[in-house]
Parts: C-alpha cells; structure tokens; sequence
C-alpha cells in the first residue's frame, strides 16, 4: 500500500476504529477537561492544518462523514487554504472548524497589529461557521512564533475555548504529526513538535516512520491510548502526478528544514 494516499489514509481511520478509539473534535476535549468530566480512556483527537489544496481537506473529511468520524480543520486566512465554500461544506459533514493563525508572521513582528489581524480574521470566518478554538501555524521561515501573541492578549476573552499547543495537556496525551509527509517529522520540524516530552516518547518507542507503522502499532497496542493526530491534507492524494510532487517537494523542504534546525543551534 503506497503511503499518504486517500486510500492508506481510510486504512488508518479504520484500525483507530476497530480498536475502538473514540474520535474528538478538539472542542469537545476543551469541554470535556473545563467540565471537569472523565475523558474516555481511549480517544483520537483528528486534526487537520489546511495550508494548501483545500479540496485535499474536502476529500478527507467526506472520508471521515463515512465512517462516522468527525475531526477538526484550521483553516489559513489567505488564498491557498481560505475556501468559502469547502469551509461550508465542511462544517455541514459534523466537523469542527478553527483558525489556523499565523498573525505574527504576516505583520512582521509586530504583536499589536498581530492582535488586530487576528481578531478581524476570526470575525470573517465567524461569519461563515461557529469558530471556538485557534491553533497556531509554524510558518517555518519566519523567525516569529505566532503563540507569542498571547503573552499579551487573551484569546479566551474573544470566546475562544482552547489552542492546541497550550490548552491541551500532552502530559496525559501523545502527540502524532505528519510533519515532513513522515510520522517521526519531529526530526525535521521547526514548531509543529511538543519538545518537553518527544524525549520521553522516544524512549517508550513511541516513534513510527510510515503509515503502515501507525496502523501495526494500533492493532497491537502499541499506540497510547490517548492521542492527538495531525495532518495536513495537502500531503494525502490519490495515486499519480500530484502525490508524486507532493512526494518530491515534500523532500525538498525536509533537506531546507534540517539545514534551518542546525544554523538555529
């Protein structure tokens, strides 16, 4: 089976389910830890980041309204992820739909007008769909971190119930990307990573490289029991030119992204 294709991506799906994860919207885990209420001892929080091809992100989530399963989609305020209508559409299947702000990154620094540009994004989108959580996009090429914004704003004052990287408690719950269209892209990544714990991930052998990988260590219980999972739907194609770009490209940035992580050193 050829890996990040629409195809391995449902076989993925399929074993989460047949090893009876319950799948979380990320703002039902919000609701969940605010209310106090047990989270169930196996659960798979879907997450995906639409930084590109948001049509990728429509065939994911038609994937999951199958099953049953619902999941989040960030979506970017800027052309190549910013889709109306796939934003709807989207929403209609049962998902969950958030920001993925890179406010900081697009004002240069500057974290008053990163505030502004923030709050009037989450507005537009507000208008087409119920927005109650943000995440944070790495922009790897920016030597800004976006999540700085809130060491002077609060975003939970705008309604919003939860931010991915710092709401979630990764103490009680692993962290699984595929950051640099591979599992183990931790090694690569500049931001999309949890690093106080990856340590300790490791060390538990909590490393998978391929598809094929997650779905071995699911059926044999090698997978924690309690996990958020990232995509980034523009990696998942069907077999012919465009996964084999994706594939070629996506190797590319691995090469920039490491020589990026050791000039950073």
């Amino acid at each position: 089976m050829r890996d990040f294709t629409l195809n391995s991506y449902r076989h993925l799906l399929l074993a989460f389910q047949q090893a009876n994860y319950t799948f979380l919207r990320y703002e039902d885990y919000c609701r969940i830890k605010q209310s106090g209420d047990a989270l169930p001892e196996w659960f798979v929080i879907l997450r995906h980041d639409v930084d590109l091809k948001p049509n990728n992100s429509l065939a994911t989530a038609r994937i999951e309204a199958e099953l049953g399963i619902k999941a989040v989609y960030y979506f970017r305020a800027v052309p190549e992820s910013w889709d109306e209508k796939i934003i709807n559409e989207i929403a209609s299947l049962g998902h969950e739909i958030g920001y993925h702000y890179e406010s900081l990154t697009t004002c240069n620094g500057d974290v008053e007008a990163a505030y502004q540009d923030f709050v009037e994004n989450i507005k537009k989108l507000r208008q087409l769909v119920l927005v109650e959580t943000i995440c944070m996009h790495g922009s790897p090429r920016s030597p800004f971190d976006s999540k700085d914004i809130w060491k002077k704003y609060d975003y939970k004052e705008l309604s919003i119930i939860g931010e991915p990287y710092l709401d979630t408690d990764f103490s009680q719950l692993f962290y699984i990307t595929d950051t640099g269209r591979r599992w183990d892209g931790y090694k690569v990544s500049v931001r999309d990573k949890i690093p106080q714990y990856q340590e300790e991930w490791t060390l538990k052998g909590w490393t998978y490289h391929g598809t094929q990988d997650v779905i071995n260590a699911i059926k044999e219980n090698r997978l924690p029991h309690r996990v958020m999972m990232t995509t980034h739907p523009q990696r998942w194609n069907e077999l012919g030119v465009q996964w084999m770009k994706e594939l070629m490209m996506q190797n590319l940035k691995n090469v920039v992204k490491r020589a990026m992580m050791r000039n950073c050193m």
